[in-house]
């Protein structure tokens, strides 16, 4: 029998969800890349490290559906079906994968270098893989040019963003802790 989702579920995935929209609008823009720096990646590597692997799926889940809707959280206020289809929407689903990849592997050992490393494969490698494909695929410009435009210049900040990630959701896992009866 599946486990029903509890309250406490919906809260922390509907937070994050609103946490990684919020992100989305803190963006700087690249003359060299058609995809702009943001906090999302933050955003998206510490969910994955504070949330359980069905309430950092339902996060991003609820995050692509606002967007989807016409709801302004994806990067620099955009939003609808055409963002998800479109020259960025590659890094749009490697960060619902990639949530998924690091809240696994975190579940299995919290400690900080497990969880960079869990930053690392789902928070930059999945999600530049999936980021430079589409990119490469959308905009017909082949993943070796779409990987040097779309995601060689955001990795050394995506380190350091998953190192931060890393460092809060450390504390907040303390205090996110489930409830005993």
């Amino acid at each position: 029998m599946a486990k029903k989702l509890e309250i406490r579920d919906m809260v922390y995935s509907a937070l994050f969800a609103t946490i990684i929209a919020v992100s989305s609008y803190i963006t700087i823009p690249l003359p060299i890349s058609p995809v702009p720096i943001t906090a999302q990646g933050l955003a998206v590597m510490l969910a994955g490290c504070v949330l359980t692997p069905v309430q950092a799926a339902l996060s991003m889940v609820t995050f692509l559906f606002m967007g989807a809707i016409g709801i302004p959280v994806f990067s620099g206020g955009t939003s609808g079906i055409g963002v998800i289809l479109g020259k960025t929407g590659g890094y749009l689903i490697g960060y619902l994968i990639g949530v998924i990849i690091i809240s696994l592997l975190v579940r299995k050992n919290k400690s900080l270098v497990s969880m960079l490393i869990a930053c690392f494969i789902g928070g930059i490698v999945v999600v530049h893989i999936l980021g430079s494909a589409w990119l490469g695929q959308v905009t017909s410009i082949g993943i070796k040019k779409a990987f040097l435009l779309g995601s060689a210049p955001f990795i050394p900040g995506d380190i350091i963003k998953a190192v931060v990630a890393v460092l809060i959701g450390k504390k907040l896992s303390k205090s996110i802790k489930k409830p005993t009866l």
